[in-house]
């Protein structure tokens, strides 16, 4: 789900379990409830104070009740330790890059293919990349989430731990209705992230563009508009037309690893750049004797930044600096690197 990796935290919900079991705590829900619909005029009177209509609060706030399953399901999110062990990358890749994603990733971009060509020639995102973010996020369309989007980020920013996130995205949904997004299309995950790209609702109306001309940005049932909307985040993030995501190669025994590691601190997501060595251009690592495997060398000039997942010994990757715009749409090296091998598989 785009733009929410790093946010949830983890807790146990018992008290939702001990509530619905004792008539004696049924005042608790009450309150709940009560406290919920109190703040819910609180998030009416932003949502005008920033523009949203008053049609549309009165729309929506008066249909809204207390999720508590949301907020349970945000408790029990894994925390990110910071000093954990990095496993493997090959697990994931097995799961992730498997037969089933590369046959249906392949069997999508021949159904999509005239609308993929005409979008990749506009944006430059090649069409493997829009359908491989497909794949990961929502198996093509088919895993969406079946939240009501106004309701379950409500309930999030009621129960405050991230409240000025949740609350600004409950908003961003209110000002989708203003845009034309019918009221019962605010469907998707229980954190927000809706549509085949989950994005969530801020992203949504900076980025979402309509690819099928209907006047819609439908990404939620239009395949076009979807894809459409990928390939508009990729150029947003600072996608470089026609330079690969990065390629495998073998690294040399005796490679001095100490002569190539990366001396920038990452402002965001430290973990997953540290991992990453210095910039040197293609014909810099080839001098080093680094070997392909797989497909041909990029162009000598292009610069890329050396990630060995598994190790010293197994298979290493050049990454170049589209490799950073997939990163960010899930600031994760795993992610990004299946998407890309993906990509690979599903346009070969």
């Amino acid at each position: 789900m785009l733009a929410l990796r790093a946010i949830f935290g983890k807790a146990a919900a018992l008290a939702v379990a001990v509530v619905v079991a004792s008539p004696a705590a049924a005042p608790a829900i009450a309150q709940d409830e009560s406290g919920f619909q109190a703040y819910l005029q609180t998030l009416a009177r932003q949502a005008l104070a920033e523009g949203v209509s008053r049609r549309t609060v009165d729309l929506v706030i008066p249909t809204l009740t207390y999720n508590a399953r949301v907020v349970e399901l945000d408790r029990q999110q894994p925390e990110t330790r910071p000093n954990a062990p990095i496993s493997n990358f090959e697990p994931y890749r097995v799961k992730h890059v498997d037969a089933a994603r590369i046959g249906q990733g392949r069997a999508a971009y021949q159904r999509v293919r005239s609308r993929l060509e005409r979008i990749e020639r506009e944006t430059g995102v090649p069409e493997s990349i829009m359908v491989a973010i497909w794949g990961h996020e929502t198996a093509y369309g088919k895993v969406m989430g079946g939240f009501d989007l106004p309701r379950a980020l409500a309930s999030l920013a009621y129960e405050g731990r991230r409240r000025a996130l949740f609350a600004g995205e409950f908003i961003a949904t209110l000002k989708m209705v203003d845009r034309g997004v019918p009221r019962q299309k605010l469907v998707g995950s229980w954190a927000g992230a809706f549509g085949g790209p989950q994005f969530l609702p801020s992203v949504y109306l900076r980025l979402a563009v309509d690819g099928d001309g209907d006047g819609l940005a439908d990404i939620w049932t239009s395949e076009p508009d979807t894809l459409a909307s990928i390939a508009n985040y990729f150029v947003n993030a600072g996608w470089r037309k026609g330079q690969p995501w990065g390629v495998a190669v073998r690294v040399p025994e005796g490679f001095n690893r100490a002569a190539v590691v990366g001396r920038t601190v990452a402002p965001r997501c430290p973990r997953v750049f540290e991992r990453h060595s210095r910039w040197k251009s293609i014909a810099e690592w080839r001098a080093l004797g680094l070997t392909m495997q797989g497909r041909g060398w990029p162009a000598d000039s292009v610069q890329a930044t050396l990630l060995e997942p598994d190790g010293p010994g197994r298979t290493a990757y050049l990454l170049t600096g589209n490799y950073r715009v997939i990163l960010d749409y899930n600031c994760s090296n795993f992610y990004a690197l299946s998407v890309g091998l993906l990509a690979d598989e599903v346009e070969r």
